[in-house]
This record gives structure tokens, sequence and C-alpha cells, in this order.
């Protein structure tokens, strides 16, 4: 399981996981020494506080995955910087995104082949939770970009 949580990034490591029914949950924490500041590109090694972050992943053996990130909240070292905190940020799922950037790839793929709610009915029944309603937005997003 190590393995495949480097697959995603080379600064996390797996701290447990645990199968719920046709769940994995695997429970990561960041190793980095520094973080850092998305606003002012200043490094940050002082902690604020932890929080708990979760977001879907590509299936493992036929079941859905979850990560439950230990994220971490960091001060800025950066007097000059209009924010005294921010969280800790990788390239693997954007700002408040719930599913990395790999499976929106993968449920885009699908949604592309077919309608948005036949592909909600496959990819809830073998790769993630995923409404109609999101699919609508990725596809919204993908042809808004192109213009």
């Amino acid at each position: 399981m190590e393995k495949l949580i480097n697959f995603l990034d080379s600064n996390i490591v797996l701290e447990k996981f645990e199968i719920i029914d046709d769940v994995i949950y695997l429970y990561v924490k960041s190793i980095r020494s520094v973080a850092i500041c998305p606003y002012c590109n200043t490094g940050s090694n002082k902690v604020h506080s932890h929080y708990n972050r979760s977001f879907q992943d590509l299936p493992i053996q036929s079941k859905k995955t979850i990560i439950v990130l230990n994220n971490r909240k960091m001060f800025c070292n950066n007097p000059e910087c209009e924010h005294t905190t921010f969280a800790e940020t990788f390239d693997f799922f954007k700002y408040k995104a719930k599913k990395t950037d790999r499976l929106k790839n993968e449920i885009i793929k699908v949604a592309l082949k077919q309608s948005s709610v036949s592909a909600s009915e496959y990819l809830i029944n073998s790769v993630a939770y995923v409404k109609k309603s999101t699919i609508c937005n990725y596809l919204k997003k993908i042809c808004t970009n192109k213009q």
C-alpha cells in the first residue's frame, strides 16, 4: 500500500488503512519538513494545526478508495504576506477538491462515451461515488476551456 501512495506524491506516507464493505480508506500524512505558502511562495516549518481532509481516488482491487489526509495548517513566515496561515497543498488534487486529478480524468473519460446518467450509474457501481451533476459540471468546464 505504501508504494501506491507514493504514486500520488512522494511527500506523503501511509499511516494505516482499513477496508469497510466495498471501500478502502487510506490514512496518510505529509513528511515534508517545509511547506510553501501558496500566496507568497515562502517556506515554513511552523505548524499551526492539523485537520483531516478526505477525497476519492481511483479504485484498488475493485474497491472504491477514499484517502484521508492529515493536512497541516502552517504559519507563513513572510511578514509581507497578507495571509498569516495557509494549508499545505499537494499536486495530485486541487484546492478544496473532493477527488484526485487522476480520478477526475477517469470520470471525464467515461462520461464522454455515454450519457451522464449512465456514466454516473457505471461509476457509482465500479469506480467512485459520482453524481450526474458532478459529471455535468466537469463536462461544462471542459467545453468552457476549449472556447
